[in-house]
């Protein structure tokens, strides 16, 4: 079963490469026939017939990487839906056709798609994004210094009126005459036909129609251009604008005489209507209106038409793909049936034996694949055990050195305040020595020393050093016990310090100069401050602070 799915997925295989080499075969110069059909078809508004050569040509374009017979088959496929007035489908195509010139052709090309993409929205009566993508294409030819620049100036001009910007439109216009008169002599009509229209916003309205005027007596070239219905539609406007409404309105009605299309009926109905809204007469202008509403409707019926047929040929179009596919399906199976049949038997042969042994590499590469991730963990666990412990061990002995440190500090500074205190109690003794000898008293330089040693009993300074050393010893009790107990004095504090690191009442008393009963009423008066319980310990009690 598994080998005739495997012999089914390598028949499909041989027929695609051998339809490649079929097509291989194509030459551009039958592709580029193929494209000028399509726009000979698109221009005698046969689209499925366009639709169908241009798929044929986009097939071969793909098969063989042509590049540019791609794009273009894509271009003019676009073009296709704008004739049918299906812009969402048409929006397609152009963005496509846009993506590949960026990707893979010249900047000559990006112009042209992104031209189409303004078109396509000029067409959707977009003129605001039609006017952005005008603008990037004279951007983009004018910094390459392309002969197109002229025809694109003539785009965004034309835009610019249409938004009524006229003195813009001139500019533009102006810009343009030099390369058209260079490259492009039969497109210079449409150029003075937007200048024309240019006079007449600004209200120049003589100067336009006469411009108008003149510019219809060049037939050929305005037949080039398609522009005779909008050149007599400046010549109405400006009879318009100047009051003369009989004038405008027979200029009209020799608009509609021409059988113009539908859009051009309806906006010729309501300029119609206007000009005999001006001149009073109500009658025709209440006709023409609703003549308007019933073009309106009709180009409505149009366009609903429209989307039933661009449905039809987008159908038509897939059938035709389809069949074009069997087509060459077959052709490519009756050719080669022999060799395929060959082939297929040799390289299933050859896939089945492929795939057979790379199952089994598979298959040993991930048991050995499973064993190394097991042994990894394996190691990866052991290794973080071992940090574990040491890490333990070493905070373990970091709190030992720390307390003993703070054990070696405190031994010192008691050491200190011992010293200080036997200091003291010697001072004292001295002063009580000679305050007994009342002949030494009169000795004014005796008496002199002794003021000195009693001012030493007064000093402080000492004292401060030592609190600050027992701060950054002790960081943070101090604070704690400030906190906890507000209202010990600083004297209270000293007396709790010299508690915490241990001394006896008869130290701290000699510390102090202080009898030992008053230091023990003094550690009593502090407990009480403090409101410590009767069988609670002062020295157990900041000792967990």
């Amino acid at each position: 079963m598994h080998l005739l799915k495997n012999c089914k997925i390598v028949l499909l295989i041989l027929f695609i490469s051998l339809s490649a080499l079929s097509l291989n075969a194509q030459t551009v110069a039958q592709c580029d026939s193929l494209l000028k059909v399509g726009q000979q078809a698109t221009r005698d508004k046969d689209y499925v017939k366009s639709l169908e050569v241009l798929a044929t040509a986009r097939s071969m374009a793909e098969k063989n990487r042509w590049k540019k017979q791609l794009f273009h088959a894509i271009n003019y496929t676009g073009h296709n839906y704008i004739a049918m007035m299906d812009y969402g489908e048409a929006l397609n195509y152009c963005l496509e056709a846009y993506n590949l010139a960026v990707k893979e052709l010249d900047p000559e090309f990006e112009m042209i798609a992104l031209n189409n993409i303004a078109i396509l929205y000029t067409a959707d009566k977009n003129y605001e994004k039609a006017r952005d993508y005008y603008r990037k294409v004279y951007d983009a030819a004018k910094q390459g210094k392309f002969k197109s620049l002229g025809i694109y100036l003539i785009n965004l001009a034309n835009v610019e009126n249409i938004l009524e910007n006229p003195v813009q439109a001139r500019n533009y216009i102006t810009e343009a005459m030099p390369n058209l008169k260079q490259y492009w002599p039969r497109s210079v009509v449409a150029a003075e036909m937007i200048l024309a229209e240019a006079d007449l916003l600004e209200g120049k309205t003589a100067v336009a129609r006469e411009e108008a005027l003149q510019l219809l007596k060049n037939t050929k070239d305005v037949a080039y251009n398609d522009i005779a219905i909008p050149l007599n539609e400046i010549i109405v406007k400006s009879y318009f604008k100047e009051g003369h409404y009989d004038v405008a309105a027979q200029n009209a009605l020799g608009i509609l005489n021409k059988k113009p299309d539908l859009e051009t009926r309806k906006r010729t109905f309501e300029l119609l209507a206007e000009i005999y809204g001006k001149s009073n007469d109500f009658r025709n202008a209440v006709k023409f209106k609703d003549s308007v509403l019933s073009a309106t409707e009709e180009l409505n019926e149009v366009k609903n038409g429209r989307l039933f047929e661009n449905s039809r040929v987008k159908f038509e179009m897939q059938e035709y793909k389809n069949q074009l596919a069997l087509n060459q399906e077959k052709e490519v199976i009756t050719r080669r049936i022999i060799y395929s049949l060959l082939a297929f038997f040799i390289i299933a042969l050859t896939a089945t034996v492929f795939i057979l042994r790379q199952k089994k590499l598979i298959a040993e590469r991930n048991q050995r694949i499973t064993a190394l991730e097991l042994e990894k963990e394996k190691n990866d666990n052991l290794l973080l055990e071992k940090q574990f412990r040491e890490n333990e061990t070493n905070a373990l002995l970091e709190q030992e050195r720390l307390k003993n440190e703070i054990e070696t500090r405190n031994r010192k500074l008691s050491a200190k305040a011992l010293y200080l205190s036997d200091r003291n109690q010697l001072i004292e003794d001295i002063l009580v020595s000679l305050s007994k000898k009342t002949k030494l008293s009169k000795d004014t330089s005796l008496a002199n020393q002794i003021k000195t040693l009693k001012s030493q009993l007064r000093i402080d300074n000492e004292w401060d050093d030592f609190i600050t050393h027992f701060e950054e010893l002790n960081q943070g009790f101090l604070n704690r016990l400030k906190t906890l107990h507000p209202t010990l004095t600083a004297n209270d504090i000293r007396f709790v310090a010299y508690i915490y690191m241990n001394l006896s009442v008869k130290e701290i008393s000699s510390i102090l100069n202080i009898t030992i009963e008053a230091c023990r009423k003094r550690k009593e008066r502090i407990a009480h401050k403090m409101e410590l319980p009767v069988n609670v310990n002062i020295f157990d009690y900041i000792s967990a602070l």
